[in-house]
């Protein structure tokens, strides 16, 4: 039987999930015509793509292609040039050692011009003097040439031709590391610019090195990371400030700035960290031996028994013959120890507690892998579903869009309720994904945190499965006809109003975990803003509380939004006075 406190926390967390959803609290009270409007929104033929991008958050981040990354860098190349009157290619020298950094090159050269200029070789006249001009000995090869066969470097020090192209080219095919050429003689700190480069290294070796400079502007600036989709050469530029940071590419590939892993918005960094080692790790393996095999009494090596009696035998070289229960030598056993389905001996030992750290040990693995399991077969179960709605989202938009068009004599411009509520069943697939891990890692003890939090995931996901059944099978009645259909106003609203129902739901859970479920302590007692709002409801509840579904009831008979609609207490939608359904899921009005 439930203890008192248990009640207690069982009550104030129905009585939390009915004001999280309702949103009646003294702050913010919840119009619920909004789902009303959201859905009248998609059937305004003007300005209606604009309409969808105003209801998504302010991007934080721009999408470079390589044109864009070329421009910029050439932009930071010329600012820098200009301010400081020096040459392009030093300018580039300066920004490659400051990373790409216009402040930190300006603030750097106009407190100490002399230490920048030697910190990065870009020496203002040669230490080496040549007293004769016409004939020059190279350096490394020692051998001697006309001064038309030479080259120097800002230092003076002079190389033939041939040994500079070797030299050059050994650096730039030993990696990025050429972009901080310097001169080839030990002592001397002087740069080699690009230009001695463009004029002395093969075209191959040019390309390599033009690659290397362009992808150090991206890899060398903290603002900037390439996409780390497989072959996607796009970068993205990153303004922080919003807190979010989730990044969609043009490729279509959506990641995480901070660790580059995919988006996986709501739960953070660190627990998606642990939760793919987790999955990567040999632990459960272990865990899975632990639970389901036994060691050989000889050799130790673990054995899965599957079916059958209780006699085994060992693979070869072995063959030891045991008992499982008992892992006893089998030629001690018959008859009179309980013949092959038991072993008397090994209940009379489990009596005197003989195996009960075995036991136990096995039991605590197998609790913990079945709850492993658990999560992630969810997890990646809501992985597979976001591939294949990515599937179908693109099948969508490149072929049943024009035919739906042609089939419903509408233009495309008014079937993008279609798009966008594919776009939400991707997007809240995978934050449905991420839940899951986030479950596995809350603690155990914070019972009322956890049964709040199933109650969030489970709204939100009866949500998106009404929104994907909807997407997916009654749309497939409309893409096999051959002419208009009347319904197919019907299901234009319906589909609007479920989008606009499940991104509300979604929005409640995304916004409660990255609280860290904040509106409940961890004693299990509502916060204090939550008890502020029920009492302010009139909700103040006995010590035996009230059932949820009197709770759903009371709340249901006052969500009249206005005179012409009344409320689903299922989804909240706004319906039509005269229904006597909602619309969206078909319950019964009460």
């Amino acid at each position: 039987m439930d203890s008192e406190d248990d009640m207690h926390d069982a009550n104030d967390v129905e009585s939390l999930d009915e004001d999280f959803y309702s949103g009646e609290t003294e702050e913010a009270p919840m119009d619920y015509n909004d789902y009303d409007d959201d859905a009248d929104d998609y059937f305004d033929d003007a300005d209606d793509s604009d309409r969808i991008e105003s209801r998504r958050p302010e991007q934080n981040f721009t999408i470079l292609k390589e044109s864009d990354i070329q421009q910029r860098q050439e932009d930071d190349i010329t600012r820098v040039a200009t301010v400081l009157s020096i040459s392009r290619v030093a300018a580039s020298i300066l920004l490659r050692h400051y990373n790409w950094s216009v402040s930190k090159v300006h603030d750097a050269w106009f407190a100490d011009e002399d230490r920048v200029r030697k910190t990065v070789g870009l020496l203002e006249k040669p230490v080496v003097q040549h007293p004769n001009p016409r004939e020059i000995t190279c350096g490394i090869c020692f051998e001697t040439y006309p001064r038309t066969k030479i080259q120097t470097a800002t230092c003076g020090h002079p190389y033939c031709f041939s040994c500079w192209a070797g030299y050059i080219s050994t650096s730039i095919n030993d990696g990025p590391g050429c972009l901080m050429l310097r001169c080839p003689d030990p002592t001397c700190g002087a740069a080699v610019d690009q230009d001695m480069i463009n004029l002395l290294a093969p075209d191959e070796d040019k390309e390599k090195y033009a690659r290397y400079l362009l992808r150090s502007y991206i890899e060398d600036n903290k603002k900037t990371k390439w996409c780390p989709a497989p072959g996607c050469e796009y970068a993205v530029n990153f303004d922080a400030g919003s807190g979010n940071y989730d990044v969609s590419c043009l490729c279509s590939y959506s990641f995480c700035w901070n660790c580059t892993e995919e988006a996986h918005r709501p739960v953070d960094c660190g627990t998606v960290s642990k939760w793919i080692l987790k999955n990567s790790a040999e632990s459960e393996n272990m865990n899975w031996i632990l639970a389901n095999s036994k060691p050989c009494p000889k050799c130790k090596r673990p054995i899965e028994k599957n079916q059958g009696c209780m006699h085994m035998t060992c693979t070869p070289p072995c063959k030891f013959e045991f008992c499982w229960l008992c892992l006893g030598a089998w030629s001690d056993h018959g008859e009179r120890t309980g013949g092959f389905y038991a072993c008397n001996r090994y209940e009379a030992a489990k009596q005197e507690g003989v195996y009960d750290e075995t036991e136990r040990r096995r039991e605590m693995a197998k609790n913990s892998l079945e709850r492993y399991t658990h999560y992630y077969e969810r997890w990646a179960s809501n992985q597979s579903s976001r591939q294949k709605a990515l599937a179908d989202l693109h099948q969508m938009q490149t072929v049943h869009i024009e035919k739906l068009s042609d089939t419903q004599c509408q233009p495309e411009s008014q079937l993008k309720f279609i798009t966008e509520a594919w776009l939400q069943i991707v997007e809240c697939r995978r934050v449905l994904k991420w839940t899951y891990a986030y479950g596995y890692y809350l603690p155990e003890h914070e019972h009322a945190k956890k049964q709040f939090f199933e109650y969030l995931q489970g709204e939100a996901e009866s949500g998106l499965e009404r929104l994907h059944q909807c997407a997916e099978k009654e749309l497939q009645l409309f893409l096999n006809t051959d002419g208009p259909s009347k319904e197919f106003n019907d299901f234009r609203t319906k589909l609007a109003g479920l989008t606009s129902v499940t991104r509300n739901y979604f929005e409640n859970l995304v916004r409660a975990l990255e609280n860290g479920l904040s509106d409940v302590d961890s004693n299990g007692a509502a916060s204090s803003k939550a008890t502020n709002s029920k009492n302010a409801a009139g909700s103040s509840k006995g010590r035996g509380g009230r059932g949820k579904g009197t709770l759903r009831a009371s709340m249901a008979s006052s969500r009249m939004t206005d005179d012409n609609h009344w409320s689903c207490e299922q989804c909240t939608y706004a319906n039509a006075k005269s229904a006597t359904t909602c619309q969206i899921c078909n319950q019964q009005r009460r």
